[in-house]
């Protein structure tokens, strides 16, 4: 960022003074022009004065006028400290009469034509016109033509365009000065809030202060606030997850390591194969525990972009899970049922593998909790306002009023209960729910023994 924000004041200031430069050219070229327009009627009139006193020394003659101009004369009148000046004098038949033959001969009338050509190599205005041999009516005409370098012309062009340029360069460059400095303090908090980020640890992901950011980057830097609030968000979720796997694995990875202790001490094989079960309930027990650390991890709120949402029916596959569950539930001596809709489609937009998993924990945990003996039942139906219902009912111990809210978070586990579980089931459902935008409700079974619980799907929009 710091080599950036100076490409930024380079760029602004391009853009700024940049056109002011272009209109400064073009001023230029346009005041050149001009002033040598306006130079050239001035020295056009002079031009038209020599041809004038020129055609005052041509004489009336037989057959043609003849040219009667001394040197005297000729030195005061083509005499100039800064130009070199030529003529010719032609009769009305086209025969030179007077002159340098090196002016290329041009066709005039009788008012003065002006125009630029060459002569001896150098760029030169002429001027050409008819005009009559003395004052008497009927007098012969003789074309004039009297031609000047440029020096003088173009040294007054020059002058007019400085002078009328130099209070314009002086006020671009007093105009540049103040652009610089406006542009440099305008980008100064720019370059506070760039120091205010070099500055931070890797480990600070606070917001970054808006007090004095620019309204055309504070829409940018609160971007950067709320994505360093993501990124603080994931990483309390990866810490927490690290901290809690290594609490929840602690006991049974020192569990295992105590029945693999006590079987290398046994020489009776019946002593072994007993602590070999041991460490299959233990290590099917850690197994369950890494998966349910994986889903909890693999179902954070902040996984959303990883939830594929689909059209589903959720009768159809309510029942499909449930059957699965059937020889597990029959070997825990469970009377396991299914309650659908009864035709009528029940569609929701869901990820089935989170879906299923989310039932599968329902499932597992009504199973798990109920008498040996005692029924479960899964219903897929509708509700009142019209949402689609999920309920999964056990005839388990009926879960205090107090611990209905508290049983959705991660480790929480009711006191008094036997059975072996992590804590973790009900955390992962709520955490899917959440992410299908579904609500999840805990209430006493309609027996009264028991507890139902209801997860409230918002029903695909046609």
């Amino acid at each position: 960022m710091h080599r950036t924000e100076p490409r930024l004041q380079r760029k602004l200031l391009a853009w700024l003074l940049g056109p002011l430069l272009l209109l400064l050219a073009l001023d230029a070229a346009t005041a050149y022009f001009v002033s040598l327009r306006f130079a050239n009627l001035a020295y056009d009139r002079a031009l038209n004065e020599i041809a004038r006193e020129i055609v005052l020394h041509v004489r009336p003659g037989a057959p043609l006028p003849r040219l009667d101009l001394s040197e005297s004369a000729a030195g005061v009148l083509l005499t100039d400290a800064q130009d070199r000046l030529f003529f010719r004098v032609d009769a009305s038949d086209g025969t030179l009469i007077g002159g340098d033959a090196a002016v290329p001969r041009a066709t005039a009338g009788t008012a003065p034509r002006f125009y630029g050509d060459h002569v001896q190599g150098e760029e030169v205005r002429v001027v050409a016109a008819r005009m009559p041999v003395g004052a008497t009516p009927g007098a012969p005409l003789v074309q004039v033509q009297v031609a000047e370098t440029l020096n003088k012309r173009t040294r007054l062009a020059w002058e007019m365009v400085v002078s009328t340029l130099a209070p314009q360069l002086l006020l671009i460059v007093m105009a540049t000065a103040v652009v610089w400095f406006g542009v440099s303090r305008g980008l100064e908090p720019l370059q506070r809030l760039r120091r205010a980020v070099s500055d931070r640890s890797h480990r600070d992901l606070s917001p970054i202060d808006t007090h004095d950011v620019p309204g055309e980057v504070r829409p940018l830097v609160d971007e950067v606030n709320d994505l360093m609030a993501r990124l603080g968000q994931t990483f309390d979720f990866q810490n927490r997850f690290v901290a809690d796997a290594a609490h929840q694995l602690k006991t049974p990875v020192s569990g295992l390591k105590a029945q693999i202790e006590l079987a290398l001490r046994e020489d009776d094989p019946a002593r072994v194969r007993h602590s070999l079960a041991q460490l299959y309930i233990s290590a099917d027990r850690l197994s369950r525990l890494v998966r349910q650390l994986l889903a909890l991890a693999r179902n954070e709120p902040g996984a959303l972009d990883t939830v594929q949402l689909q059209p589903l029916d959720l009768d159809a596959f309510a029942l499909e899970v449930s059957m699965d569950w059937v020889p597990h539930a029959i070997k825990r001596g469970i009377d396991l049922g299914f309650e659908g809709a009864q035709g009528d489609p029940l569609a929701i937009s869901a990820d089935r593998d989170r879906l299923r998993e989310l039932l599968n924990n329902l499932v597992d945990n009504a199973i798990r909790y109920s008498q040996a003996g005692g029924r479960v039942t899964v219903r897929a139906g509708r509700a009142a306002n019209g949402e689609v219902r999920l309920a999964i009912s056990d005839d388990g111990p009926s879960i205090p009023v107090a611990e209905r809210e508290r049983i959705f978070g991660r480790f929480h586990r009711l006191l008094g209960t036997q059975e072996d579980g992590s804590g973790l089931g009900l955390a992962i459902v709520s955490e899917i729910a959440t992410l299908h935008g579904a609500r999840i409700t805990l209430e006493e079974d309609v027996d009264g023994v028991g507890n139902t619980f209801g997860v409230f799907f918002p029903p695909l929009q046609a």
